[in-house]
């Protein structure tokens, strides 16, 4: 039986009480807006997105969701937070943006529905926030046609990730709340690359992403110490 529970209430509940700022720029979401243009371009940039089916796994209120579609992708959206979902679906409307559709429902279940259905697959800055990313990884390879795409983005699990995006972002610089990220929930690459490996997702790039907190840049580097992206493509053959 597939998993259908792979949630923790407590992010849940955390993401829902500032569903409505999500699309404030100066919010909380902030950091998700400055390194959207990023991660778009990048995915882009390996896969044309123009045409293609896409999923986006843990779309929160949209962001990635509204610029992929925006790039001519046909983009589904799934998250378990209905308020954030609620939001997504208002901005769409608001903005009027063509091509992308929002659903409360797991990379689990979905995978189950739907297996092979996606082009691409995108779950950016989500397995961090559930108990058994593993699972997640299993579903997002589940879900794209063979020959596809999934990306990841997380955070490492080391002394430098815990200074800069615990200690520095959430109790510094306060750019995130406090108690955003759970140290023990942070993922290292290589366990990351054996989720993908275990599922036949061959890792194809992975980039760094730092941040500047002095002139507030970003940018991607070969740097994976703290935050980084992964891209994965389904084997043809399992």
């Amino acid at each position: 039986m597939p998993k259908t529970q792979n949630f923790d209430p407590t992010e849940l509940a955390k993401f829902s009480d500032l569903a409505h700022r999500w699309w404030d720029k100066d919010s909380e979401f902030r950091p998700l807006h400055e390194i959207n243009p990023l991660r778009l371009d990048w995915i882009d940039g390996l896969v044309s997105l123009n045409g293609l089916r896409v999923l986006d796994v843990g779309c929160g209120g949209g962001i990635l969701a509204d610029s992929m579609a925006r790039k001519g992708a046909a983009v589904l959206g799934i998250d378990l937070a209905s308020k954030a979902l609620k939001v997504a679906q208002l901005h769409a409307l608001e903005a009027q943006t063509q091509g992308v559709e929002y659903r409360e429902v797991s990379a689990e279940a979905l995978a189950a529905e739907q297996p092979g259905s996606f082009d691409v697959v995108t779950c950016m800055e989500m397995l961090e926030h559930v108990p058994d990313p593993a699972s997640v990884v299993n579903a997002c390879a589940a879900l794209v046609k063979p020959g596809g795409h999934v990306f990841f983005s997380t955070i490492n699990r080391n002394a430098k990730a815990f200074l800069f995006a615990i200690v520095g972002a959430e109790y510094l610089l306060n750019m995130l709340p406090r108690g955003t990220h759970e140290y023990a929930k942070l993922i290292k690459p290589s366990e990351l690359a054996r989720y993908c490996r275990v599922v036949n997702l061959d890792f194809l790039e992975t980039k760094g992403m730092e941040y500047n907190p002095l002139t507030r840049h970003y940018w991607l580097s070969a740097d994976t110490g703290v935050n980084y992206l992964v891209a994965t493509q389904k084997s043809q053959v399992a």
